[in-house]
């Protein structure tokens, strides 16, 4: 063996090259692991969305709906709780998700920083935080400021 070829055996982990590439497929799992977790949050953000904008859409139409057009036959406050649970129903459902996602990260992260300490991987966890987390949060908060609105609009709920 050259000098080149034992340094390569020598970083190589386990010293051979199957465990090496064990090793390099369990990093790249991990990876597929956790895009699949954002695209598990992104679709929950997505059904948020929908929830979050169809009830601000139907609270602000009824209600103009039954102002202009109605002159009133409507329930005086019925525009206001149907928007309003639709868009609870979305919050709620992001944050579930949002937690759900953050522990499901904090458990895989310990998995790898295990196989990291024993020396079976090469890296640990990067730490970087998911773009998809932070279309969530920003979501979550527009979410938020929709009850506000809706819920200072006026008169009981």
């Amino acid at each position: 063996m050259g000098d080149q070829e034992s340094n390569l055996f020598h970083t190589m982990i386990g010293g051979n090259v199957v465990s090496e590439l064990a090793s390099q497929r369990t990093e790249l799992s991990f990876e597929q692991a956790a895009m699949s977790s954002d695209n598990s949050l992104l679709a929950s953000v997505r059904t948020s969305m929908a929830l979050i904008t169809f009830g601000f859409i139907i609270f602000e139409y009824l209600q103009k709906l039954g102002q202009e057009y109605l002159g009133g036959a409507l329930p005086a406050h019925s525009p206001r709780r149907f928007g309003l649970s639709l868009i609870v129903l979305g919050v709620v459902l992001l944050c579930l998700e949002i937690l759900r996602h953050r522990q499901y990260r904090r458990a895989q992260a310990a998995r790898r920083q295990d196989l990291f300490d024993r020396g079976l991987i090469r890296h640990p966890e990067s730490g970087r935080s998911s773009s998809a987390v932070i279309v969530a949060v920003l979501l979550l908060l527009i979410g938020i400021a929709a009850i506000i609105r809706i819920a200072l609009s006026g008169g009981p709920i």
